[in-house]
């Protein structure tokens, strides 16, 4: 069984940086697409970022490219996500997803993603 273990949320000032990470376990995941998606009080869950796990090939939302970088370490089955520049309105629940896929384009939307973790809260104060 597959599980997803999100860790590092937390009170940050805006303009600090943050360090998210996503304990996998439970599968081989060589092939697979892990993202990172967001979710706001009252918004709908929303991209921020995959990484095609075997070839690290990564794709950004458009709120946090050049501020956000995704990374994943093969040994420790984990997945990053480095955040910088925060901002106020990135004030969210932050899940991390995975789904097993060796397709040369990065899943985006939710509906794509088989597993999900429990989320870990990220708020930025102005």
């Amino acid at each position: 069984q597959v599980q997803l273990v999100e860790s590092g949320g937390g009170l940050v000032q805006a303009g600090g940086p943050l360090r998210l990470s996503c304990a996998a376990s439970g599968g081989t995941f060589s092939n697979s697409h892990m993202g990172w998606f967001r979710q706001a009080p009252g918004k709908e869950r929303e991209f921020v970022t995959a990484i095609n796990w075997s070839v690290g090939r990564t794709y950004y939302g458009n709120s946090v490219k050049g501020r956000f970088t995704i990374s994943r370490d093969n040994a420790k089955n984990t997945v990053y996500l480095q955040m910088n520049s925060l901002k106020p309105e990135d004030t969210a629940v932050y899940y991390c997803a995975a789904k097993y896929s060796a397709s040369y384009l990065l899943s985006t939307h939710t509906n794509e993603y088989d597993y999900w973790g429990q989320g870990t809260q990220v708020t930025v104060s102005s």
